[in-house]
């Protein structure tokens, strides 16, 4: 199964606090075990919301939001994609993450990403060679 693992914002993430030497280090370490047992399939951290956008769609309606947004508790600081077998060894894995948020309760949200049987019969062989064609489409992208 493939699970997003969400690094939840704090107040220092949100205002642009960088990572000590300490933290990068053990953080490269995690990153390392994680790849080398064949878990991590990608991630990356994101600058505060300052910096991004939201797009809110109502209708034929788009309206463009600039950050910061005042919700911390509900923003994201970073993520990580994983294969694993369970659930549980997804908890297993976080659990040793190492404390990416110094002096500030940290969280990590783990959720299941859908996979094409998820959909049942809404996912028909049409979609399912479009989804095909797209995914070896990126790949080449990413190649380059």
């Amino acid at each position: 199964m493939k699970v997003m693992v969400i690094v939840k914002a704090t107040k220092n993430s949100e205002a642009g606090v960088m990572p000590s030497e300490k933290l990068m280090a053990e953080m490269g370490n995690y990153n390392e075990a994680l790849v080398k047992a064949g878990v991590m399939l990608g991630g990356d951290g994101l600058h505060p919301s300052v910096k991004g956008k939201r797009i809110r769609i109502s209708g034929k309606t788009r309206d463009v939001i600039d950050g910061p947004f005042a919700e911390t508790k509900e923003l994201v600081a970073g993520y990580w994609i994983w294969q694993v077998r369970s659930m549980d060894e997804a908890v297993e894995w976080a659990r040793r993450c190492p404390e990416p948020m110094p002096n500030e309760e940290a969280e990590l949200e783990i959720r299941p990403i859908f996979e094409a049987e998820d959909f049942g019969e809404e996912y028909t062989p049409e979609i399912r060679a479009q989804e095909d064609r797209l995914r070896a489409e990126l790949e080449q992208q990413q190649k380059k």
